[in-house]
């Protein structure tokens, strides 16, 4: 029984961390958020609320400055202000935010924002086992240990999911008539992003998979697409 006891501590933990960040993650959204009130970004939000046979599609504006868009466990679609910010300077294209906006509806479609609070306290009972265990055999090094693996499967995961959400979105802004242009092309500028920086990455990309592979997945999409024959 003492042998289990670590792991034991870790799925307690676990369950504690899920429903804690949930919460946390409800509360500050709250906070910080309002519906976006945009009749530009709504005309192009209602073109993909009928490719999904929906009334409509609330989008809410994150009050951070950081560039980025997020679902939320809820499934609330959310845009950061800064983000909404470049689209009212005419840095951002109303088609490119409708992107942004589709990729998180994949998110939401395909369960990775419920999925990834479950990931994320998962991983830190894994963390805490691995370090447990791996601390016996290997005093100070254990915890490196388990820290490098469980960063390294949390990369995996969030890899998978942003080429799945790409997919989803790519398929949506398709059918709505958009197209997969403006998708590409918002990657392109945040490629333009990460240079500007003097090649410091931004924290949100870093678990992101390489723009130049997200661009080659969409247009291995197109070119599918392109060869299916013409339904009457």
């Amino acid at each position: 029984m003492l042998k289990l006891t670590p792991i034991l501590l870790a799925i307690m933990y676990a369950l504690a961390m899920y429903h804690f960040s949930v919460w946390r993650t409800k509360r500050e959204l709250d906070a910080k958020s309002t519906e976006l009130a945009d009749p530009r970004l709504k005309a192009l939000t209602d073109r993909l609320a009928v490719a999904l046979n929906l009334d409509r599609i609330r989008v809410h504006i994150y009050e951070i400055d950081p560039v980025n868009g997020l679902a939320a466990p809820d499934g609330r679609i959310f845009i950061t202000r800064g983000f909404y910010r470049k689209y009212q300077n005419g840095e951002v294209s109303g088609e490119e935010l409708a992107s942004v906006i589709a990729h998180e509806l994949g998110h939401v479609a395909l369960g990775h924002t419920r999925r990834r609070m479950i990931d994320f306290s998962g991983q830190n009972a894994l963390r805490t086992a691995l370090a447990m265990v791996l601390s016996r055999f290997l005093p100070g090094v254990g915890v490196l240990i388990a820290n490098a693996v469980t960063t390294m499967l949390a990369a995996r995961l969030s890899r998978g999911d942003e080429y799945e959400a790409d997919a989803y979105a790519a398929a949506l802004l398709h059918k709505a008539g958009i197209g997969i242009g403006p998708q590409k092309s918002l990657f392109h500028k945040l490629d333009a992003l990460t240079l500007s920086r003097s090649g410091v990455v931004p924290a949100w990309l870093m678990s992101h998979p390489k723009t130049s592979e997200r661009i080659a997945a969409l247009e291995k999409l197109e070119s599918r697409w392109s060869n299916l024959p013409a339904v009457d």
